[in-house]
C-alpha cells in the first residue's frame, strides 16, 4: 500500500539527533494513523550517521534512506527526497530537531482547509539573535516583497506540500526555500501557520553568514523566473530602450549646444557618456534577444508548456446532489504537553 504521507529530511553529520529523532517522528506519525514512510537523505555525512540509518531501516522499512556519494547540499538532497516520494501530501523538516516533529499536525490541519502548501513559522525562534534571527528577519521581507507572496519564514523547513506541486518543481542552488514563491506562480494556494521551534539541542549549525549572500543571488533568479522567465526581452529590452533613449537625449543635447550655441563638445564628459549609455543599451536589448531564443528553445525542446492546469472537466458532469465529505482535522497525539515545548538553551 502507498503511503499517504511522506516527510522528506535531509542529514548531513547529525548522528546525535538521528534516535530521539527516530523517537519522536515515529510517536507523532504513527498517531496520526495514516500511512506513511520517512526517507531521510544522508548528503555524504562523514560521521556515524550513516550506520545509525542503516540500523533504524534494518528494523522499520518504512524509514528510507539515500545515500550520496558526496556533500551535494541541502537543495539537492530536497530534491532527492521529492523524487523518490510516493506520498499524497509531502512534508519536509530538518534533522536536528529544531524543527518539533509536534508540528506537522498542524501543517496537515491547514492543508486540510484546502491549501497546496503550507509553510511553516518560527514564530518563537530559538537562535543566536545576530548570526541567524536578525539576517533571516531581512531575507524573508525581502523575499515576501520580491515574490509577491508574503511569508514570515521562508527558511523554516518545516513545511508540507501537495505530491502534484511538489513533483513539477526543479530544484537549484538555494532554491528549497523558495519553493512557496515558485508555486504561488503555478496558481496553488499557500499558507503558514506557527509551529514549535527548539534550540539546537546536538552538534552545530551548518550554516553562517554567508548563506545570506547566497540567498540574496537566488533571489535575483526566482524574481526572473517568476516574473520574465516567458518574456526576457521584456526586462533586458525595457532597460536597453531607457538606457539608448537616454543616450540619444544626451546627444541631441549637445548637438543642440554644438550647433546653435557655437560651443566645443568634443572635451565634454556628457559626450563619452552619452555615447556609452547608447553602446549599453544596444548590449541590453540584443541581450534580451539572446535570452527570448534561448527560452524559446527551451520550452519547444523540451514541450514543457507556459501554462499549469488545475483540472479538466471532460464528458459527463458530476452529479451534483451527491454529498461531499469535509475534511478532518487531523488529531495531535497524546504525549506529554512539555515535549512540544521549545528546550531552552544552554
Amino acid at each position: 500500500m502507498n503511503p499517504e504521507l511522506s516527510v522528506v529530511i535531509p542529514l548531513y553529520n547529525e548522528q546525535d539527533s538521528i534516535p530521539p529523532l527516530y523517537t519522536e517522528l515515529t510517536a507523532v506519525l504513527e498517531g496520526l494513523g495514516r500511512p506513511y514512510e520517512v526517507i531521510v537523505i544522508d548528503d555524504g555525512s562523514t560521521d556515524g550517521s550513516l550506520a545509525r540509518l542503516r540500523e533504524i531501516n534494518s528494523r522499520d522499512p518504512r524509514w528510507r534512506i539515500i545515500t550520496f556519494r558526496r556533500n551535494f547540499g541541502q537543495t539537492a538532497a530536497f530534491s532527492a527526497g521529492f523524487d523518490y516520494a510516493r506520498g499524497d501530501v509531502v512534508i519536509t523538516m530538518d534533522a536536528d530537531l529544531q524543527n518539533d516533529p509536534a508540528g506537522i499536525p498542524l501543517l496537515l490541519n491547514k492543508m486540510a482547509e484546502g491549501f497546496d502548501v503550507v509553510s511553516g513559522w518560527r514564530k518563537d525562534r530559538h537562535d543566536a539573535y545576530l548570526s541567524r534571527r536578525v539576517p533571516s528577519v531581512i531575507a524573508n521581507r525581502l523575499v515576501s516583497r520580491a515574490s509577491g507572496v508574503p511569508l514570515h519564514d521562508y527558511g523554516c523547513s518545516l513545511k508540507a506540500y501537495r505530491s502534484e506541486v511538489i513533483k513539477s518543481i526543479r530544484l537549484y542552488g538555494q532554491m528549497h526555500r523558495f519553493v512557496p514563491a515558485v508555486a504561488a506562480w503555478m496558481g496553488v494556494t499557500v499558507a503558514e501557520v506557527p509551529v514549535p521551534h527548539r534550540a539546537r539541542q546536538y552538534g552545530k549549525s551548518k550554516y553562517g553568514i554567508d548563506r545570506t549572500i547566497r540567498v540574496m543571488l537566488d533571489l535575483i533568479t526566482v524574481r526572473f523566473m517568476l516574473g520574465y522567465m516567458t518574456r526576457p526581452l521584456h526586462l533586458f529590452g525595457g532597460i536597453g530602450m531607457l538606457s539608448t533613449g537616454l543616450g540619444i537625449l544626451i546627444g541631441l543635447y549637445l548637438v543642440f549646444v554644438k550647433l546653435v550655441q557655437g560651443q566645443d563638445i568634443g572635451s565634454r564628459p556628457l559626450l563619452t557618456f552619452s555615447v556609452l549609455l547608447v553602446i549599453v543599451g544596444v548590449q541590453f536589448i540584443g541581450m534580451g534577444l539572446l535570452a527570448e531564443l534561448i527560452v524559446r528553445t527551451y520550452y519547444e525542446a523540451t514541450d514543457k508548456r507556459i501554462y499549469v492546469v488545475r483540472e479538466v472537466l471532460d464528458g459527463e458532469a458530476a452529479d451534483a446532489s451527491a454529498p461531499t465529505a469535509e475534511p478532518k482535522p487531523i488529531s495531535t497525539p497524546d504525549r506529554d504537553p512539555a515535549s512540544a515545548l521549545p528546550a531552552a538553551s544552554s
